[in-house]
């Protein structure tokens, strides 16, 4: 059974396997006011009430089995039938890759979130449990479908959930005894040709929250046109990408995947389906969805966004190998590099990913619309030239945007569950002014462990500086580090202890260089205690302020979010009212 089928097999188990979870009569005291109800509180639907809400979402109401239960005997303190080595041995060697984790309304693709409960790792006879996992998930394909989820969450206080395609490093799109809706078939996608709005005439595509990158290039090459999206070719445009700001191989060229929302489809914690835009009385929601972050002002049902004529595009991928006694003339010329050839890059839109780890300095790809990339990095070359630093160089350049994309895609990997994760930005100013302490935060954390940088200049297609929500300090950017520390499965506590390693010594290490500083929130450390100076800067209390607007009792709750300093997950994973939160 290949590991596609199995997790599809895993996922389409409806409200039965699962409902023994609910079944105790534990009636532990809670608030609606100050708590969320789990499973074993008396107050947890019954079998009777999750089959109604099966029938009111059409059948798609599914029941929670975690995809690695094929590699336990046991599943929810039950003799566990679905256990296969064979297809357990499958999983494993295709555990690290998104498509693994795709087809499943429930898998956490960054690890940690789902609290080591059900660890394909482990010894077989380790219990498999939901742990951290939501406890069902309303495969949405209809608006009805997610206003009945919401409608379900806030009738039972229940935890609510928000999941597309689960690309996620900061546990948002999962949850301890929760209900999920799940996004990823939101498939609609649709051509505007000539679309009028404030600020704004010219083609755009309105897609659906499950739309996934490849998806809306693809469709936007059929028209003669592209659109801003990830790098990732299955992280969903419409969704925690782009309302997170979302950067992506044309944003130095037309600014961040935030910047291009025209008009957004959403169900309020009301329940309500509206249409936000700058000329109705929906525009304040429509500023938080563009880089507010995701899952806490409402649920995206759709997005309309910009779309430009289709344009050359050339690239470029440079290998400089660490050979053991080049240390000092690598991280020299890498630092010229930063200081002189990479501002020059991005202002003429070109858009650089960096990796650096024990071996290696990996510059791959590097995107910019239109041809004379090898004249922009002529002078990196020649640096490392003159430095007697053995390279490795190839450049192309493809008449579409998507051919080249795809060329690039065949030696890409996006592996997603190796690594925690935390990372921030590095103002240009930094960058230019600052090299020799900026390269020195820079060799630290590289010898250590792995880390990369993408590149940008995302001053470029923003129409006014109250055009959206995102932190004003990511438009000062030069570029943005990812640190990435390994995942022991078969050490919980190591696991643990090396995201620590990343808030306690790493991270601090690029924080005395950029004082003041920012991250990018859908790529930081979740257990930053300043998210909200860190993640959204000035626009917090704006943002905050909106937040209570649409959703004044918290129904909308996600990690590190606007708002979620009001809320605390206790030992449990039980959700509650923050005793030592004050408004």
């Amino acid at each position: 059974m290949s590991t596609r089928h199995l997790v599809g097999v895993a996922a389409a188990v409806i409200v039965a396997a699962a409902i023994a979870v609910g079944s105790s009569s534990d009636s532990r005291p809670n608030s609606q006011h100050n708590c969320r109800i789990i499973p074993g509180d008396a107050s947890w639907p019954p079998t009777s009430v999750w089959q109604q809400l099966n029938k009111t979402v059409d059948g798609k109401l599914i029941a929670t089995i975690p995809i690695a239960a094929v590699c336990h005997t046991t599943l929810f303190d039950q003799s566990n039938s679905l256990f296969d080595q064979d297809a357990c041995n499958a999983l494993r060697d295709n555990w690290n890759f998104p498509e693994t984790h795709l087809p499943s309304s429930s898998s956490p693709m960054a690890y940690p979130f789902s609290n080591n409960s059900c660890n394909p790792w482990l010894d077989p006879r380790t219990p498999c449990t939901l742990g951290s996992h939501v406890v069902y998930s309303v495969n949405a394909t209809a608006v009805s479908h997610l206003q009945a989820a919401v409608a379900f969450a806030k009738q039972h206080n229940i935890r609510l959930v928000i999941r597309n395609t689960g690309h996620d490093y900061l546990g948002k799109s999962t949850g301890a005894h929760s209900l999920g809706v799940w996004t990823h078939h939101l498939k609609s996608i649709g051509l505007i040709a000539a679309y009028k709005g404030t600020g704004y005439t010219g083609a755009a595509l309105r897609v659906g929250a499950g739309v996934e990158a490849i998806e809306a290039y693809t469709f936007a090459n059929r028209h003669g046109l592209v659109v801003v999206g990830g790098n990732c070719p299955n992280v969903g445009l419409a969704g925690g990408f782009i309302q997170g700001g979302g950067h992506g191989p044309l944003s130095s060229r037309y600014g961040l995947a935030a910047d291009q929302i025209l008009e957004a489809e959403v169900i309020t914690a009301a329940g309500d389906f509206i249409t936000a835009t700058l000329e109705n009385e929906y525009s304040d929601l429509l500023w938080a969805l563009r880089g507010g972050g995701a899952g806490t002002f409402a649920l995206l049902v759709s997005v309309t966004v910009k779309a430009y004529p289709e344009l050359r595009v050339s690239s470029a991928s440079l290998t400089v190998l660490n050979d053991g006694t080049n240390a000092d003339a690598l991280y020299a010329s890498i630092g010229s590099f930063i200081q002189t050839t990479l501002p020059s890059l991005v202002d003429a839109g070109g858009y650089g990913c960096l990796g650096r780890g024990a071996l290696r300095l990996h510059d791959q790809p590097r995107l910019r619309a239109g041809s004379h990339l090898d004249h922009l990095l002529l002078p990196a070359l020649q640096t490392f030239k003159d430095k007697g630093l053995q390279y490795q160089y190839a450049s192309a350049e493809s008449t579409t945007f998507l051919d080249r994309y795809n060329e690039l895609q065949k030696t890409a990997s996006w592996n997603v569950s190796d690594y925690n994760l935390g990372g921030r930005l590095v103002p240009r100013k930094v960058a230019v002014n600052d090299t020799a302490n900026l390269m020195a935060a820079v060799r630290y954390i590289s010898s250590r462990t792995l880390m990369s940088g993408v590149s940008y200049n995302l001053q470029k297609g923003v129409s006014s500086a109250d055009g959206g929500a995102v932190n004003p300090k990511f438009r000062e950017a030069l570029f943005g580090i990812s640190i990435g520390t390994a995942i022991d499965y078969q050490d919980w506590a190591a696991t643990l202890a090396a995201q620590d390693q990343i808030t306690n010594e790493l991270l601090p290490q690029l924080e005395k260089v950029t004082p003041d500083g920012a991250a990018y929130l859908n790529e930081a450390d979740y257990q930053a205690t300043d998210f909200q100076h860190l993640f959204y800067g000035e626009a917090y209390p704006r943002l905050l302020a909106i937040k209570h607007k649409y959703d004044r009792e918290g129904l909308f709750y996600a990690k590190t979010a606007v708002g979620s300093e009001e809320w605390a997950e206790g030992p449990d994973g039980r959700l509650c009212r923050n005793p030592e939160y004050r408004k």
